[in-house]
């Protein structure tokens, strides 16, 4: 794929939410790629660093579903890593406000000095697990919206975003693979928590990535024991 090719994915996947890319919004992403792969020289932020796999698989297939937040949203990205989806959504839709959650805290400097040189605002970095209690005592249930694009399955997922999201948002699970058999195994978790299952919604980014939206509706407030400590959400997630 040549470098104009990229950037017509992102494009068209931007189109297709009903976003018109400006100058600003190239010029952000631009920027992005050029700080990501600098960085990634000194700390292993990312296995892909070609430029035009980064705007296919990091730019591209963060991008979908971002039409669909409501104006002017608190949106949590937990375990966003390099800022995926996060920091992209940020990039398209400036109007959000944006709270980025990783556990390492190399990340979160990356994360904080990106933010500046992109001229982004109304975003926080956060240096958490999502099971740690100060997390907790200040986010439960807080966030219009939590977002993840993580590997963990939606039981043990679940369990780390759920719980913080406010009563009449939503979690936001940008998932591949088995998505059913996953929601499955995730009903029990999913009720515990006060949650409901709305929809999934299916992507195909430039014929190369198949990428599930799963939305879960937050319906009533999640007890203050979850998500659950000592990596109980892998281990022993609830199912």
């Amino acid at each position: 794929m040549k470098d104009d090719e990229a950037l017509n994915v992102l494009y068209k996947v931007l189109k297709d939410n009903n976003i018109e890319p400006n100058n600003v919004m190239i010029q952000r992403f631009e920027n992005y790629y050029s700080y990501l792969v600098e960085y990634n020289q000194n700390v292993n932020l990312t296995a892909i660093t070609e430029r035009c796999a980064v705007y296919l698989k990091h730019f591209a297939d963060s991008a979908v579903f971002s039409s669909a937040y409501n104006v002017g949203a608190h949106v949590c990205d937990i375990g966003t890593g390099a800022g995926f989806p996060g920091v992209v959504l940020k990039i398209i839709r400036p109007d959000l406000k944006l709270t980025l959650v990783d556990s390492l805290n190399k990340r979160i400097t990356f994360l904080n000095e990106l933010i500046v040189r992109l001229g982004l605002t109304d975003v926080t970095c956060l240096h958490y697990r999502a099971e740690d209690i100060e997390f907790k005592e200040k986010y439960l249930n807080s966030f219009d919206y939590v977002i993840a694009r993580a590997v963990a399955s939606m039981p043990t997922l679940t369990e780390y975003c759920l719980p913080y999201v406010k009563v009449g948002g939503q979690f936001i699970a940008y998932k591949s693979g088995n998505v059913n058999t996953e929601l499955n195994q995730a009903k029990k978790c999913i009720e515990i928590l006060g949650g409901k299952f709305n929809r999934c919604e299916n992507y195909n980014v430039n014929n190369e990535i198949a990428r599930t939206i799963v939305v879960i509706d937050k319906y009533n407030k999640t007890s203050a024991k979850y998500p659950r400590g000592q990596n109980k959400p892998r281990l022993k997630p609830i199912l």
